[in-house]
C-alpha cells in the first residue's frame, strides 16, 4: 500500500470512529496504519536530511549524511 492510500485508510478509519465506532479489527488495522505512516515520514525525512550539505566561512563542505548518518537514524 503507498502512502496515498494509507492516507485515505487512515482517514475513512478516523471518521469512522467518530461517527459509528470502530470494531477492535479496524482499530488494530488503525494503529498498524499509523505506524507503517510514521515510519515512511521518518524514513524520507532522514533520507532528505542525509542529502544536505553545509558550506562552512573556509569554504569548505560538510556533508551531513557522512558526518551524521552512521550513529543511526536518530528519530525515536
Amino acid at each position: 500500500m503507498n502512502v496515498a492510500q494509507m492516507t485515505v485508510r487512515i482517514n475513512e478509519l478516523y471518521h469512522k470512529s467518530k461517527t459509528e465506532g470502530l470494531t477492535e479489527a479496524e482499530k488494530a488495522e488503525q494503529k498498524e496504519l499509523r505506524s507503517a505512516y510514521v515510519a515512511n515520514v521518518r524514513a524520507n525525512l532522514r533520507g532528505q536530511l542525509d542529502n544536505i550539505s553545509i558550506v562552512e566561512k573556509d569554504g569548505s563542505i560538510t556533508d551531513l549524511g557522512k558526518k551524521h548518518g552512521d550513529k543511526g537514524n536518530g528519530m525515536h
